[in-house]
């Protein structure tokens, strides 16, 4: 009975902060995700510690189920109209991004003498980002404009990229370690990213169709929760993307239901109470000390990664004839990184587990670091190109 009563308290108290931090990311010029992070720092472990442990057990299914939530909304922003006005800059630069972004990373750590198989899994990893603190700002800010659009496709098919870099780089490192041949992590990742396509589309095409009929033109909030909430339980059962298979069932509704006015009006208004409990639990996981840990190699991967991510824009950019205003701003939109290079280095270490020692520190304390500014430069980002009025 005690459990029940602090869970309810616990989940009432943070949903309050979830609306003090929105009142103050419309008053100042920090993004909201910002101050949820710092927050949750402030009373998790490392600092206050007043956040009961019970939210160990909830971190997990929270992520999961906002990070859904955000591939199912940014799918349904690739509408084949758009990639029509977008598609090349978006492709271009997404790619010329997560190619550029391991190259760097990589060349970088072998010049200082990294053994080659932790600069191949920090290569990869290097390439992932952050969908939804992306997704936050942009609806915080109420962001419009060609820039905007594109970042959000961008975003849509970086982390695609990242897990196809991913799992070269995998393949990679078995060759450099003398484990095989390196096709078991060819195959897994080709099962990875296509399972994760069929799941989309087999559950996208009878979706697309039958929901909306309830109350014409909008499904209702049940099935569009259900119907993404299923798409991910069923790729994660599969254990194939439930990033890219939720982005795929987005896409494909977003296409082929025409009688659908605002497909996805019901998610977007659900999908900020679990944002709330993701960002907050999230920075309650933040160690300061893991940033003291990282040391040479840690601060070679931010730099390199920076670097990366400004020069695969422009190189991309101009290979697809992107607008110079795409060029010059959108590197700095795509800094943000959490939640997926987590998940890859938990795979590498898993696959690897001599390099955890190594892998780890890096990844986090990058992370640390990626989360709090990287929400910041991406506002700074639309400001400057303005889609968005500074306050």
């Amino acid at each position: 009975m005690e459990e029940i009563s602090i869970t309810l308290i616990t989940l009432g108290g943070l949903f309050l902060v979830g609306l003090l931090t929105d009142l103050l990311g419309r008053h100042t010029a920090l993004p909201r995700v910002t101050f949820l992070l710092i927050l949750g720092f402030l009373i998790g472990p490392s600092a206050l510690g007043i956040l009961p442990d019970l939210s160990e057990r909830w971190f997990p299914i929270v992520t999961n189920m906002a990070l859904v939530m955000i591939g199912f909304l940014l799918g349904g922003k690739l509408t084949l109209e758009t990639l029509k006005q977008h598609g090349r800059s978006v492709l271009g630069i997404s790619v010329g991004v997560a190619l550029i972004t391991a190259l760097v990373v990589l060349t970088a750590l072998l010049l200082v003498g990294v053994r080659p198989e932790i600069a191949l899994l920090l290569a990869g990893i290097a390439t992932s980002t952050a969908p939804i603190a992306t997704v936050d700002v942009v609806h915080e800010a109420r962001a419009e404009g060609v820039f905007t659009r594109t970042l959000l496709g961008i975003v849509a098919l970086d982390d695609a990229w990242g897990l196809i870099v991913f799992s070269l780089m995998l393949a990679a490192v078995q060759v450099v370690s003398g484990y095989g041949d390196g096709g078991e992590a060819i195959i897994a990742g080709a099962w990875e990213l296509g399972g994760a396509v069929f799941v989309g589309i087999a559950l996208g095409v009878p979706m697309a169709y039958l929901t909306g009929r309830i109350q014409p033109g909008e499904p209702t909030l049940a099935e569009a929760l259900g119907v993404v909430l299923l798409c991910g339980g069923i790729a994660i059962w599969l254990e194939v993307s439930f990033l890219l298979a939720a982005m795929v069932l987005g896409f494909v509704v977003a296409n082929l239901a025409r009688h659908h006015s605002r497909p996805f009006h019901a998610i977007e208004g659900i999908e900020w109470p679990f944002m709330i409990l993701f960002f907050l639990l999230a920075g309650a996981s933040l160690h300061v000390q893991s940033l003291a840990e990282v040391g040479l190699i840690g601060a070679i991967y931010i730099v390199c990664r920076i670097i990366g991510r400004f020069l695969g824009t422009w190189v991309g950019g101009t290979l697809s004839h992107a607008a110079p205003t795409l060029r010059r701003w959108m590197g700095m939109a795509l800094l943000p990184q959490a939640g997926v290079a987590l998940g890859m280095a938990l795979v590498a270490t898993q696959r690897f587990p001599q390099f955890s020692e190594t892998i780890f520190p890096v990844v986090i304390g990058a992370t640390v670091l990626f989360e709090v500014i990287g929400p910041i430069l991406t506002r700074r980002a639309l400001v400057h190109v303005g889609d968005i009025r500074s306050k």
